[in-house]
């Protein structure tokens, strides 16, 4: 069943956060140190032991899957949340190293796409159809 999925999964997240958190004690900062990364290390765990591939086979997955599939976009929003709030925070430089990074990274992007193998161009775009290679409807060709 789904919800024997979703329990492991809980139950993973529970176990991890509770690590985080005796972690970051023991490191002596106040935050909890890598919880939802532990978290998804014993669920990787205990879905490769024998002892729980009943519940992540068949239905039970369907569990898992959606959650994973969840995991990245809310764990991305949450983490770049807290990376505006701590740049606010740090000053201006933070802010311009930030912006920088931004600036750098979409120049980069015409110059990463030059690496691989060259491909076809795509057909052009007809203006008045709005799809490639389809006459428009004055008769005119492409």
């Amino acid at each position: 069943m789904i919800i024997y999925g979703v329990a492991l999964l809980s139950a993973c997240l529970l176990a991890g956060l509770y690590v985080g958190e005796l972690l970051g004690q023991l490191l002596g900062v106040q935050a909890n140190v890598g919880g939802v990364g532990i978290a998804m290390l014993l669920l990787v765990l205990a879905s490769s032991m024998q002892r729980f591939k009943p519940l992540v086979t068949g239905a039970s997955a369907n569990g898992i899957n959606f959650w994973s599939a969840m995991y990245i976009p809310i764990i991305v929003a949450m983490a770049a949340s807290q990376n505006v709030v701590a740049a606010v925070d740090g000053g201006l430089l933070a802010l311009l190293a930030g912006v920088a990074a931004v600036v750098v990274s979409f120049a980069l992007v015409p110059v990463l796409s030059r690496f691989g193998p060259q491909s076809d161009p795509l057909p052009p775009l007809d203006s008045s159809s709005g799809t490639p290679g389809t006459p428009s409807k004055t008769g005119g060709g492409v």
